[in-house]
């Protein structure tokens, strides 16, 4: 059995804005807590993957915005990775911190589903990584199509890359 570890993109207050909140937040919020709970109770680690976006955004550097939502608070025992691109391994000491801890395989959850977890996926893939996509725990906006479009395309399409189940199906093994 692989080692494992949970991967929470962009789960920051700017994504939770009044009037601009993402598309069923209260559902990816709750989601994310039980998914990180049987991350916890099974030893599993917790990467956050936290977006440092630039001076007058929703997520930059330092701002209430830019902070992971206090739902998911990290606990002592996590990592928080700072990124500034949609790919967390670009730039980035992720793909040394997993290494250290010998992981190969990587459970994907977050925010952008378009842009952060599908880039995050594909790279993951790519670096040789078993990956596992929580397809109900990932979320975006609506766009030219809906943001329930966008997620049903990414959760098809990121099928070669990953393995992709409901959130309740992904059990972690300690």
């Amino acid at each position: 059995m692989l080692k494992e570890a949970l991967l929470v993109l962009d789960v920051q207050n700017g994504m939770f804005q009044e009037g601009n909140v993402v598309y069923k937040g209260d559902r990816l919020l709750q989601s994310l807590k039980d998914l990180i709970n049987r991350a916890r109770s099974n030893k599993t680690p917790i990467f956050y993957i936290q977006h440092n976006a630039p001076t007058g955004k929703p997520l930059e550097y330092g701002t209430k915005g830019w902070e992971i939502h206090p739902d998911i608070t990290p606990n002592a025992q996590d990592v928080i990775i700072q990124k500034t691109t949609p790919d967390s391994f670009f730039h980035t000491t992720l793909h040394e911190e997993l290494k250290k801890q010998g992981i190969k395989h990587l459970v994907i959850a977050g925010i952008q589903t378009e842009a952060c977890v599908d880039t995050t996926v594909r790279r993951a893939f790519s670096m040789e990584y078993k990956v596992t996509l929580a397809s109900d725990t990932h979320t975006t906006w609506d766009s030219n199509i809906t943001a329930q479009q966008i997620i049903n395309h990414h959760n098809g399409v990121l099928r070669w890359f990953a393995d992709v189940y409901p959130s309740k199906d992904i059990t972690f093994v300690s």
